[in-house]
């Protein structure tokens, strides 16, 4: 399944401990259909003294979400679902996401 949500979206947490919190989609694992969002749902980890940290120790990390748990914004900043457009440029019909709360690309 296609995902319409992609990498550098602003989205909005509707369901879970995160609710309400919104973020820039920094992954996408359309395998597994979750989305990393910057700030949310953030874990602590436990790590081993390595190369990259020298101390290890506990450090927090944002973990993903599924996407069924978040919505994209609009320009106004409202939490919207998205919908597909086809436009006609030069002969070929290219799709545009657009918001279903105002009409407008996103």
């Amino acid at each position: 399944m296609k995902l319409l949500i992609k990498k550098g979206d602003l989205v909005k947490v509707i369901t879970g401990n995160d609710k309400g919190a919104s973020g820039r989609v920094l992954e996408v694992y359309p395998k597994t259909m979750r989305i990393l969002v910057e700030g949310v749902n953030i874990r602590k980890r436990h790590t081993k003294p390595s190369q990259k940290n020298q101390k290890g120790g506990i450090i927090s990390k944002e973990m993903p979400v599924h996407y069924s748990n978040v919505l994209m914004m609009d320009s106004d900043k409202n939490a919207t679902r998205t919908g597909i457009r086809h436009e006609e440029k030069s002969g070929n019909r290219t799709p545009v996401r657009i918001a279903k709360t105002n009409g407008k690309d996103l």
